[in-house]
Formats: C-alpha cells, sequence, structure tokens
C-alpha cells in the first residue's frame, strides 16, 4: 500500500492481546503495509511511535499504563500529520468522541472484517475520516451540538478570517458534508490530489491540523447547510 509518494504507508499497531496485536499486524503486512512498529501498553506505545514514526496508528483504547485516548492526545500533540485509527471493541458512544477529541481520524469496531481494516487504514492514511457505520452520523451530530454552543466572549476587535478560494470553500463544504476526497473529485471532476491540495492550502490557512478539525470548522459557520 502506497502512501502516495512511492513507498509503502507505514504502520504501527497498539493492543494490549499478543494474538490480537501480532494478527492484525500480520493482515496488513501481508496486505502491502510497512508495519514498523507495535505496542502492548500505553507508554511503550508513546516511545516506539516517536521512534518509529508511523504514518497511521492502529490504536486500542483499553490500554495498560496509559490509556489510549492519552497516547492519541499525546502523539498528535507532536506531530500532528500522524493518522490515528482507533480499533476497539467499544462501540459506547462516550469512548468515540472522547477518541475523536483526542485526535483520532477514525474509529473501527473489532468486529470488522480484515478487509474493512485493510480499506479503513488505507484510507485514514490519505486523511479520509473513516467509522463504523453508524458512528459517522454521531461525530458529525456533536460537531453541530459543540458548533451551536455559545463560545466566551473574546472582546475586543476579532480578527479577520483567513481568505479561501471560490474552489477551496467548495472542497470545504463537501468536506463538512462528510464526502471522502474520492467521492469530492468525482463531485467536482478534479483529482484526488488536487483534492488534498485544496485541503492542505485550507489547513494551512486557518491554522488547523487534521480533517477533524477542517469539519468542526466549517460546522460552525454553516458550509454542511450550503
Amino acid at each position: 500500500m502506497s502512501d502516495g509518494q512511492g513507498g509503502p504507508i507505514r504502520v504501527m499497531v497498539v493492543d494490549d492481546h499478543p494474538m490480537w496485536r501480532d494478527a492484525v499486524a500480520r493482515d496488513l503486512a501481508e496486505s502491502g503495509f510497512d508495519v514498523v512498529a507495535t505496542a502492548g501498553d500505553g507508554e511503550q506505545a508513546v516511545r516506539r511511535a516517536q521512534a518509529a514514526a508511523p504514518d497511521v496508528l492502529v490504536l486500542d483504547l483499553n490500554l495498560p499504563a496509559k490509556p489510549g485516548v492519552q497516547v492519541c492526545k499525546e502523539l498528535v500533540g507532536v506531530n500532528p500529520a500522524l493518522r490515528v485509527l482507533v480499533l476497539s471493541a467499544s462501540g459506547e458512544h462516550a469512548d468515540v468522541l472522547e477518541a475523536v477529541k483526542s485526535g483520532a481520524t477514525g474509529y473501527l469496531l473489532k468486529s470488522a472484517s480484515t478487509d474493512e481494516l485493510i480499506d479503513a487504514v488505507r484510507r485514514t492514511a490519505v486523511g479520509d475520516p473513516v467509522f463504523t457505520p453508524g458512528l459517522a452520523g454521531l461525530v458529525l451530530g456533536e460537531y453541530r451540538r459543540l458548533a451551536s454552543d455559545p463560545g466566551p466572549a473574546t472582546g475586543g476587535d476579532e480578527p479577520k478570517a483567513p481568505q479561501l478560494t471560490d474552489r477551496e470553500t467548495e472542497v470545504l463544504r463537501l468536506v463538512a458534508k462528510g464526502l471522502s476526497y474520492k467521492q469530492i473529485a468525482e463531485r467536482l471532476v478534479i483529482s484526488h490530489r488536487t483534492v488534498q491540495n485544496h485541503v492542505q492550502n485550507t489547513l494551512g490557512k486557518l491554522q488547523l491540523h487534521n480533517r477533524v478539525e477542517l469539519v468542526r470548522y466549517a460546522i460552525e459557520r454553516g458550509l454542511d447547510d450550503a
């Protein structure tokens, strides 16, 4: 599996169950991913991820030594480009929302098939949000709720909003509606790479770190309803 730069997608698997961890790592390696590291607890995960520099972290939430959400928060805080796909036995809404708020870009249940996992890792690597069916609507609903909450009074002059091009705004609107990069490319009749470039340019202008923050920004401004 290529990272789009010519090399294989670098993946790290974190789970405290050795047989499960080894099976996931083996399935991903056999599918063409470069499994650069594995870890069995939270503290080990942070150390090894910083050393191995994976593109995608496949992360269980229930870990000894340090919980998965804390691992995610620490690693994404140091490296905002890291993509985190949570692979968990829990479908509890609170767990899903906590994972996303900590920086995860996707959430897949362990009941998923190997093919679904491989597709999820591939899509996570290019920045698509990936959620087990039913969870995507939950996350979008939470962003709507947060966006409708009045923020703290800022007082004084607000900084002027960055100027986006018409095409960047169009792409942002489709991102907020939950479309994948591939779907956006097909809708606008442009290449997948061009969509990625527009998203990266928009992230830079808005000083945001990932697609999850971008979706929230768009919803706060009502672009998902436009």
